[in-house]
């Protein structure tokens, strides 16, 4: 079963990267990751560490604490 913050994690990810209008490809080569693991966080089946994570931010431009926003 995968757990609740991973769904919400990559669902966050998903929707920051769409209202920038990238690419999972894009993201992925802005954040020096690969393209499937892109597409496994925002499907919550991955567990990024907090070095991913902040490459994450730094990729779409957002601090760490609006990344992990909670809404």
């Amino acid at each position: 079963m995968k757990e609740a913050i991973l769904i919400h994690f990559g669902k966050r990810i998903r929707e920051l990267r769409l209202a920038q209008k990238l690419s999972q490809s894009a993201l992925a080569e802005k954040s020096c990751l690969h393209t499937n693991y892109i597409g496994m966080i925002e499907r919550g089946e991955r567990n990024p560490s907090l070095v991913n994570v902040d490459k994450l931010a730094k990729a779409l431009n957002v601090s760490l604490p609006e990344l992990l926003k909670v809404e």
